[in-house]
């Protein structure tokens, strides 16, 4: 398979769009944490039972189209392979939790890959909404049309004083998790993060990795989320969770400002030297990929950088990822292959937007 045509296959359509404030905020994303009434939630119940969910999902869900003309495939986890389920993973369709679970895990998948609903992971049901840059509002009423699309099937394990029952305390009550995706290079070059995620973390919120609890800030990029869903309503979180994230994209803009007016030409060496690195490298890891693509998004945010966009970074934070390199090489690679592997793709797609634009009559990289 080409790399053009693989890219095409691979990059979820809501990741090539631009959102507000997608220059700071990769993504939105609204998790609803739901069970079944009647039904032993999932760290106790018996295969029969997770069984006769997905068997359940399959006959309300499966092929049909809700309200909002989302349609649904299933992915069953028992017949995926890893490197499939790792690639799911790796685009935020799926977590960690579930790619785990062998026998009776699956997944409903909207065509466009902005909606998922995770059966039979921590919790019967997870509804999942990505959108690009800052769109919680947004995503949380898109989450909430899909709930109720779903409650109108089953009934929900729901108490009028503690809100929807989950496996896990902390998600009591709501049942929601809020989260952007932040690029803040300019925080972190100007070592204001260690100062600002103990201050997050006393609002209620959470600063973690690209991939969730565990992960670490790959390429400068942060989840930031809700940990209390339990005595505030779904609004209050989000709005709680925007005036967070808004303050934030002020003090990322005026950190990028900073250093412009003090370290212009430091800065711009950094840029350059990592784009041709990208460029040139025949073996790179995932870390040192991760730190010269993020450092190439913020060269095109401050103009120092003309003629690659933003997208094209966006397409290889997801491309350079194990799991990927893996799926397009057509099966597992050992750790010094992948470093290889990764260092061609990456080349192939930097030229790959360079002859798009000389095909177009524009600049070259």
């Amino acid at each position: 398979m080409s790399l053009q045509r693989f890219i095409k296959q691979a990059i979820s359509p809501w990741m090539s769009q631009e959102g507000p404030d997608s220059d700071i905020v990769l993504s939105s994303r609204i998790r609803l944490a739901r069970n079944i009434e009647s039904y032993s939630f999932p760290l106790i119940s018996t295969n029969e039972e997770a069984k006769e969910i997905i068997q359940l999902f399959e006959e309300k869900f499966l092929n049909k189209t809700s309200e909002e003309s989302i349609h649904f495939e299933i992915l069953k986890m028992n017949e995926l392979q890893p490197i499939e389920k790792r690639v799911l993973v790796e685009k935020h369709l799926i977590s960690p939790h579930l790619a785990e679970e062998t026998n009776f895990g699956a997944c409903l998948l909207s065509e466009n890959e902005e909606f998922s609903i995770m059966i039979n992971e921590e919790d019967h049901i997870r509804i999942q909404c990505l959108f690009p840059g800052l769109q919680l509002t947004e995503a949380l009423e898109a989450a909430n049309q899909l709930d109720d699309w779903i409650e109108d099937h089953v009934d929900y394990a729901f108490d009028e004083k503690h809100g929807y029952l989950t496996s896990c305390p902390t998600n009591v009550g709501t049942g929601m998790r809020a989260s952007v995706m932040m690029h803040l290079p300019g925080l972190v070059m100007t070592q204001q993060m260690s100062r600002i995620i103990p201050a997050i973390n006393q609002l209620g919120l959470v600063v973690r990795g690209i991939y969730g609890e565990g992960s670490e800030a790959l390429g400068n990029i942060f989840q930031i989320s809700n940990q209390l869903t339990l005595g505030k309503t779904e609004d209050d979180i989000v709005e709680d969770l925007k005036s967070v994230v808004h303050q934030l994209i002020v003090q990322e803009r005026s950190a990028r400002e900073a250093l412009v007016k003090t370290s212009k030409i430091q800065l711009e060496d950094r840029v350059h030297r990592s784009f041709g690195v990208l460029a040139h490298a025949r073996i790179i890891e995932s870390k040192e990929a991760a730190r010269c693509l993020s450092d190439v998004r913020l060269g095109i945010d401050l103009g120092f950088i003309n003629d690659v966009s933003s997208n094209i970074l966006n397409e290889l934070m997801i491309l350079t990822q194990p799991g990927f390199l893996q799926q397009y090489a057509g099966g597992p690679l050992r750790p010094a292959e992948r470093d290889s592997r990764r260092a061609t793709i990456i080349r192939e797609r930097l030229k790959m937007e360079k002859n798009t634009l000389d095909n177009e009559g524009g600049k070259t990289i």
